[in-house]
């Protein structure tokens, strides 16, 4: 029953790696080979129904600090559990700490941004909580203020990742 499992699901997922495809080397009833195999669907690891229990345990054994299930004959490497609660729309950076100890995180884009003038002109010694180090810059002859204006981070519904490499591939991180 669970070979009929494994060939479905190799079918379904179109995997294409020889070590998937040959019965000597994983074996369905190895809790670990079908891990890496439901990791390795472009559709994601819970796609399919005969993914999900297999990978609600992962997501539990690692939760509770238990490292990553093995499958022998498989070219396979995985990281340590990792944390990033927060992230940034693309063109933005996290800065400032994980926010675990107080510390205020927020994003900045990579590259400095028009901003107010007005931001530039402060001579009162006052701060301004929304951009990054305002400064006066030449732009096509004439001055231009610009910065990083600063924005909230967002915080990811799957916080926990480890990092993924199969036979050598292109590794993937799988968020938890």
């Amino acid at each position: 029953m669970k070979s009929l499992l494994l060939n479905t699901l190799l079918a379904i997922c179109c995997m294409t790696s020889s070590y998937l495809i040959s019965g000597s080397k994983a074996q369905a009833e190895d809790w670990g080979c079908l891990v890496i195999l439901c990791l390795s669907n472009p559709g994601g690891p819970t796609q399919y129904d005969e993914c999900r229990p297999p990978i609600q345990k992962l997501w539990r054994e690692l939760a509770r600090g238990h490292s990553f299930p093995t499958c022998s004959g498989v070219g396979f490497h995985s990281s340590r559990p990792g944390y990033e609660p927060y992230y940034c729309d693309a063109g933005y950076r996290l800065r400032g700490g994980d926010g675990s100890r107080g510390g205020q995180v927020i994003c900045a884009p990579t590259s400095p941004q028009p901003v107010s003038n007005a931001l530039c002109s402060n001579d009162d010694g006052t701060h301004n909580n929304s951009v990054l180090s305002p400064r006066w810059e030449r732009q096509d002859g004439r001055r231009q203020c610009v910065g990083y204006p600063i924005m909230r981070p967002n915080v990811r519904s799957q916080p926990h990742y480890i990092d993924v490499t199969i036979d050598g591939a292109a590794t993937q991180r799988v968020w938890y």
